[in-house]
């Protein structure tokens, strides 16, 4: 049976079970409990147009199917889409919702692939970005024009950490006409979901606290049939999916997104509070801490407060270049949302694409050290960041 038919059955269930279960049934053919990977590019038809529902993996795959419905479910969705990255997820939304001429409001804190599409890909094309570095309904009201056809956020926003109100800029979105799609990265839906605060889309980078494991790259797009239904169309037009494998590796991963979540949040939220201490630390970005500017809007929309830390250190350029390479626990890599922990440098690793006089002007200058904090033993990571500051 087709795993879209099934998903109404675990709607009363919790998340981890929801994860676990949905999309998931046991093979038909085989009885095998865990989804098979579907490892073929065709399909056999009785007749020409006559098929089981699947003709081509470009344009539908079960190992996928049984991913997107699972999605759908844990962000309480309609329906979900599997991409090949998270980037190619983006760009699908944007492709499809924008024509020349349109604008997007965006915050000024997002991530430098974002910016890097908007400004490169869409903006030659006629689409213009609009960016508030007031993350608030107020600021984003300061940007939106009668051509506002979307406002894009992340919440938290990468690398920063800044909460912005999704309620808020949902119910200012649809006063002036306006579609609200919501990076849902660095949350996951286990800590928030978006669609159920009033926002019509959400985005994933699946690479991350989904897939879990550093392992897979993909990404993702939920929301109402009646929206996916041209990213849908451009999904197969323009081919940007994931393979079988990497949608069982996703699946394999979000068995897992509550437990590893609960770990990334208790982990993250003792290092944060040590580091707020340290004498060689400035400032620490952590939601969770209660001085933290959005710490009582997380603490509205958020089950918890997340597994990424972004601080300062004493010395600003000088000290974090010393401190970068001294980690061992923490790798020096990009990406995050994986089990083990890792540390990253966002004016030259994941924001290089944003030029360097705008990012300094939105705090992201050569003294920022992002932290995205794994489930290993807190102590060990404790010790390793001490190590590292000396």
């Amino acid at each position: 049976m087709d795993p879209q038919c099934t998903a109404a059955k675990w709607e009363s269930a919790g998340f981890a079970t929801r994860a676990i279960h949905v999309g998931q049934d046991a093979d038909p053919a085989t009885g095998a409990t865990v989804v098979p990977i579907y490892a073929t590019s065709t399909f056999t038809q009785s007749a020409p147009g006559k098929h089981k529902g699947y003709e081509y993996s470009r344009s539908g795959n079960p190992t996928r199917t049984a991913l997107e419905t699972c999605l759908a479910s844990l962000e309480h969705a309609e329906r979900g889409l599997a991409f090949a990255s998270g980037l190619a997820a983006t760009n699908a939304v944007l492709a499809s919702l924008l024509q020349p001429g349109d604008e997007v409001a965006a915050s000024a804190d997002l991530y430098g692939g974002t910016f890097r599409l908007l400004e490169r890909i869409f903006r030659p094309w006629g689409v213009t970005p609009r960016y508030t570095d007031d993350a608030s309904a107020a600021g984003f009201a300061s940007i939106v024009t009668p051509r506002t056809k979307l406002i894009w956020i992340e919440s938290p926003t990468n690398p920063l950490l800044q909460i912005i109100d999704i309620a808020e800029i949902a119910e200012l979105a649809h006063r002036y006409g306006a579609k609200l799609a919501v990076d849902n990265t660095f949350a996951s839906p286990y800590l928030q979901q978006p669609l159920r605060l009033g926002a019509d889309l959400v985005i994933h980078s699946t690479t991350k606290y989904l897939g879990g494991h550093s392992d897979v790259v993909g990404g993702a797009v939920v929301g109402s049939k009646e929206l996916l239904a041209a990213i849908q169309f451009y999904q197969n037009a323009a081919g940007g999916v994931p393979g079988p494998f990497d949608c069982y590796l996703v699946l394999r991963g979000l068995k897992t997104l509550a437990v590893r979540m609960e770990r990334h949040c208790a982990n993250a939220m003792e290092l944060a509070q040590w580091l707020q201490t340290h004498p060689r630390v400035e400032t620490v970005y952590y939601p969770g801490l209660p001085n933290h500017p959005g710490h009582a809007v997380a603490a509205k929309q958020m089950r918890g407060f997340g597994g990424m830390i972004s601080m300062r250190l004493r010395g600003g350029a000088d000290a974090a270049r010393a401190f970068l390479p001294k980690t061992r626990l923490f790798s020096l890599a990009e990406s995050l949302g994986g089990v083990e922990s890792l540390v990253c440098h966002p004016a030259t690793m994941t924001h290089a694409s944003i030029p360097a006089e705008m990012r300094h002007a939105r705090g992201i200058d050569d003294g920022l050290i992002r932290l995205s904090v794994g489930i290993e033993d807190v102590a060990d990571l404790r010790a390793d960041l001490q190590a590292a500051l000396g």
